[in-house]
């Protein structure tokens, strides 16, 4: 359920660039990505790292487009969040406990350490291949294409991606310990 919440901004944009163009579609990303950090908040009484981290690049990034009237700077977003994923997951190999996809997803995963390794630099990977694909579109298709490209192209990747991957875990998913308690 996270992972379509995730894309609620990049929804919203979509239906408004459709409707009324990049300026007001821009506008309608930092309000959503407002409404889903805030949402969280009062649900959990935490903030979510990713969700934040989205927030204020989208406001950054919005932010300049909004002010300059460029377009430039929106388009670079989601380049930028990917980088920064991907250099947080090559990073937590190093720093911390555990790998930060592990930290993300062990709740109902028990695997080998080396596969944890392995997934956190896949993941690292697919964030540094989404934001190189992400600029490809840019310099090389007019804005709606990119559009077109970051809801429907960016979701279908990341749809497949996590398919893989799940077809990847089930040959390595460790099973559960089990307590005897007679």
């Amino acid at each position: 359920m996270k992972f379509l919440t995730d894309f609620f901004p990049i929804i919203l944009f979509f239906i408004a660039y459709k409707w009324q163009g990049i300026y007001l579609a821009t506008g309608v990303a930092i309000a959503a990505s407002f409404l889903q950090v805030s949402f969280f908040w009062l649900k959990n009484r935490r903030f979510d790292n990713s969700q934040l981290i989205t927030f204020f690049i989208i406001l950054i990034f919005g932010g300049a487009t909004l002010y300059l009237q460029d377009e430039t700077f929106i388009k670079w977003k989601p380049t930028i969040i990917n980088w920064l994923f991907a250099i947080a997951c090559l990073l937590s190999q190093f720093i911390g406990k555990s790998p930060l996809i592990k930290r993300m997803m062990s709740g109902g995963l028990n695997l080998a350490d080396e596969i944890w390794a392995k997934l956190n630099t896949i993941w690292a990977a697919f964030f540094c291949l989404q934001g190189s694909l992400n600029l490809y579109v840019i310099y090389n298709f007019d804005t709606d294409t990119w559009v077109n490209f970051k809801l429907f192209g960016m979701l279908g990747l990341t749809l497949a991606f996590i398919i893989a991957q799940g077809f990847y875990l089930m040959k390595h998913i460790e099973p559960a310990e089990q307590t005897n308690e007679d």
